[in-house]
């Protein structure tokens, strides 16, 4: 039986760092290559609140949002439980995912803990940040998979370098 997939993941657009004003976040850019690829299905984590903002008032939000854990409303949801592979992803914000996707990620912890997860940042510099040790720690007993990272000024010239990541992880 085939393993099936999905792509979980927040994406920002509007203005962002170094990339400017953009439609398609950086983030979607990544998780629609994985899906042309392999097939996987997407949920796309939506705020309730708008991040539409310039982006230096983003960073400050982001900031406030992490130091007192707020928990950020999403719109939406999807049942995980007929995924065996998750690929969460997101932008990192302050080392870390935003706090809408970790809301996500912690509503959806008993469908999460069994599967095998990869982690996706998208940044400029940060890496995986702690975005990826932070998810291992959130589900101790899921499998994962090497994480991914790209530069957000690289998304739109990423997918050859996304798939020789998928080979790599054996996708």
């Amino acid at each position: 039986m085939a393993k099936k997939s999905i792509v979980v993941f927040f994406s920002h657009t509007g203005e962002n760092y170094s990339v400017g004003n953009i439609k398609i976040g950086n983030t979607k850019r990544i998780a629609d290559y994985i899906s042309a690829y392999n097939g996987a299905d997407q949920f796309e984590v939506v705020a309730q609140k708008s991040y539409d903002m310039p982006y230096n008032d983003l960073i400050e939000l982001a900031k406030v949002e992490i130091r007192n854990n707020e928990y950020v409303a999403y719109k939406g949801d999807i049942d995980l439980s007929g995924y065996d592979t998750v690929f969460i992803g997101g932008p990192v914000w302050w080392g870390v995912f935003p706090n809408v996707l970790n809301s996500f990620l912690k509503d959806h912890a008993d469908q999460l803990k069994s599967k095998t997860i990869a982690v996706i940042t998208t940044h400029e510099g940060s890496g995986l940040g702690s975005c990826e040790a932070d998810t291992m720690m959130m589900f101790p007993e899921a499998t994962f998979l090497d994480g991914y990272e790209c530069a957000g000024h690289n998304t739109t010239s990423a997918q050859a370098r996304t798939e020789k990541w998928l080979k790599k992880i054996g996708f």
